[in-house]
């Protein structure tokens, strides 16, 4: 029997996903969680053998799915943790794989898709949907655009209309490095601008 707990902030979505796992012999939904805290909790509490974790919670949820899933693989004795999300950007996919996510689908996924990834994650296998693998294959195949984490990092804080000096903030960098990332991005990206690259980096899919 896998033990599962069902992470998303939609009591809709948690709800056909449970009556999903209801149908096969070898689940139990042991928990649900609608918020990133709960969702650590439960792993904690349950010791489940799989945490199906959205990426975006609420809008007064501060932490992330990403977030989460980094304390439960901390735990003692972690469960594995599948993201189950609408998200496909480099950013979301890179931010939860790097956080320790055995497997990455969409929620357009067919329910023997989603059923098959939630056994092999138990299985400790990786279970990735086609679109992601190969997103991540193209990364590997043309690593002249491939943006790193704190990269990525510093271009959603100037997309979302930061200055150098509050990106530095917020990243607990200096002004100084910031402009070391900016200028290794206008490179990567074959641009000579914030808005640039950040178009650029929208157009391929790297942020959201």
């Amino acid at each position: 029997m896998i033990r599962l707990v069902v992470a998303d902030d939609h009591p809709i979505v948690r709800a056909g996903l449970v009556a999903l796992f209801s149908l096969e012999d070898d689940f139990e939904v042991v928990a649900e969680a609608g918020t990133p805290d709960a969702a650590v909790e439960a792993a904690e509490r349950e010791n489940p053998d799989v945490v199906l974790m959205d990426l975006q919670f609420g809008a007064n949820e501060n932490a992330t799915g990403a977030d989460a899933t980094r304390r439960i693989r901390a735990l003692d004795a972690p469960p594995y943790v599948l993201i189950l999300t609408n998200y496909d950007s480099d950013s979301d996919i890179l931010g939860a794989v790097e956080a320790g996510a055995s497997g990455y689908l969409l929620k357009d996924a067919p329910p023997h898709e989603l059923t098959a990834a939630v056994r092999a994650a138990a299985a400790g296998e990786s279970a990735l949907a086609p679109v992601i693998a190969t997103r991540l294959l193209n990364r590997l195949r043309a690593p002249r655009v491939s943006l790193s984490s704190r990269e990525i990092d510093v271009l959603q804080l100037v997309a979302a209309g930061r200055s150098n000096s509050e990106v530095a903030a917020s990243l607990f960098i200096s002004e100084t490095t910031v402009k070391s990332h900016l200028a290794h991005i206008f490179t990567k990206l074959g641009v000579a601008s914030r808005t640039a690259a950040v178009s650029a980096a929208r157009e391929r899919g790297i942020l959201r």
